[in-house]
């Protein structure tokens, strides 16, 4: 039986050797080149992969599929980050950029994301249209074609990607604030393609898994607290670091943690890259938010007299606002932010550097810029659950939803619910759960806010002990 290929909520993925195949990776690539094809007179392509496990030999599939079907192709040499391959499709002006990647996903995954000519994911109703002609078997004998001879012929064209990026982002910084600022900062990789980037861009910075590990030692290359332990460890062992950043498996999701070595959420970096753009650069727009974002954003939005915009979860639902309205900021609770000035696309280490510019402008700690933000929206705390549950145990939770069975968790009675993605119960205006499951991992998440962080675990577990009985 052959192998359905379905894209989710960020490009297609799956168990190397298992589905992630050079057959199906040529199946997809046969489907984009002839949606290409359709929808363009003389298309380009981009493509790059990032730091998994043969990741270069899927590239050179989907090259060779492309080359045969008469598309001419920009080819990364080595690693690098969405982010960059992105950016490079909106410089070189091709139809679409191609990156191999699974993003946060396990070491034994891989996968193929499309993205579109203005530097951010492709529209998914487009993305829809090549999941609908993936033929049953590639028609195209990719084996024949010679890279090598494709490159001579002027078919292929090396490109520097990983410059074209940090020469980007030296135009947009003010690199030598943060440097002279007296900041200790530090940045974790997570072995993932962001980490040759932040040497070149500000030296200084301590580095944490910076070195080529195509295992990533076993761990999902995924920036949350419980994957960052010997960040964390690190901070709390040197005592002096101002601030760290960590990065995602293709560089495009952000964790960050403050000087005593917690974990500052997604929610939070949010709330301070609206209130420096808005308050301290003079700058305005639209703020669009995942579902699952916190409704402080709200609060925020509302002082600052910014209209908010909900969409399902998924960058790609956030991009498709961003290419046609004027937004100053686009995020999500999982780490993927994007923002005015830059492309429509997720990018980690770039909202880094906004935020070390802010510490570095403003002389204040990320602690003290936190309550700033907290004087207009109030303190609160934030988690989420992964709970890694039975297809059968998680499909009967998702119909019970559906069915409102749920009224209360625990003794947290429900208040309202909202359905735009999942199911998102509220307890009051100060606290919340959410239900849903992933679109890119075997897993049921719920998310949980409320003034204490003891206070958000009671809910997740009331939560856990109320749906998985």
């Amino acid at each position: 039986m052959v192998q359905k290929i379905k894209f989710g909520t960020d490009g297609w993925r799956a168990i190397i050797a298992d589905d992630f195949t050079v057959e199906n990776v040529a199946r997809v690539t046969e489907a984009t080149g002839i949606w290409l094809k359709k929808n363009y007179g003389n298309p380009s392509v981009i493509i790059g992969h990032d730091c998994r496990f043969a990741g270069e030999l899927f590239m050179e599939t989907a090259v060779k599929v492309l080359i045969a079907q008469g598309i001419p192709v920009r080819m990364s040499r080595g690693f690098v980050s969405t982010p960059m391959i992105s950016l490079a499709a909106f410089q070189y002006e091709c139809e679409v950029g191609i990156i191999l990647t699974a993003s946060h996903n396990p070491p034994s995954y891989n996968g193929f994301k499309l993205k579109a000519f203005f530097g951010g994911p492709l529209e998914p109703e487009k993305v829809q249209e090549v999941e609908d002609i993936i033929p049953d078997v590639c028609s195209i004998d990719y084996k024949a074609v010679n890279i090598d001879a494709a490159i001579e012929a002027g078919k292929i064209e090396i490109v520097d990607i990983e410059t074209r990026y940090v020469d980007h982002v030296k135009k947009n910084f003010d690199l030598d604030a943060i440097s002279n600022s007296g900041l200790n900062l530090v940045y974790d990789a997570m072995y993932g393609a962001g980490q040759r980037v932040m040497p070149l861009i500000l030296p200084k910075t301590q580095l944490l898994h910076c070195d080529h590990n195509p295992s990533f030692r076993g761990q999902a290359p995924e920036p949350i607290a419980k994957n960052l332990q010997e960040l964390e460890a690190f901070i709390k062992a040197d005592g002096n670091v101002s601030c760290a950043l960590a990065t995602d498996g293709d560089a495009d999701r952000i964790g960050l943690y403050n000087g005593k070595g917690e974990f500052i959420d997604s929610h939070h970096i949010i709330l301070l890259l609206i209130h420096y753009m808005v308050k301290y650069k003079q700058m305005t727009g639209k703020v669009v938010i995942a579902f699952s974002v916190t409704p402080r954003v709200e609060k925020l939005c509302a002082h600052y007299g910014l209209e908010i915009q909900t969409t399902k979860i998924g960058f790609k639902e956030i991009a498709s606002i961003m290419i046609k309205d004027d937004v100053l900021l686009g995020g999500e609770e999982s780490g993927g932010i994007a923002v005015k000035g830059h492309i429509p696309e997720r990018d980690g280490i770039w909202m880094g550097l906004i935020i070390w510019e802010f510490m570095a402008k403003s002389g204040k700690s990320l602690d003290e810029l936190i309550d700033e933000v907290y004087e207009i929206v109030g303190p609160f705390k934030f988690e989420r659950n992964d709970l890694h549950i039975t297809e059968e145990l998680k499909q009967k939770i998702i119909a019970n939803c559906k069915a409102n069975n749920y009224t209360s968790f625990g003794k947290y009675q429900v208040a309202d619910l909202k359905t735009i993605d999942g199911f998102k119960y509220f307890f009051d205006d100060k606290r919340w759960v959410m239900i849903r499951p992933s679109g890119t991992e075997p897993v049921l998440r719920t998310y949980a806010e409320a003034p204490t962080l003891e206070e958000v675990r009671e809910i997740l577990k009331a939560t856990e002990e109320t749906i998985c009985q």
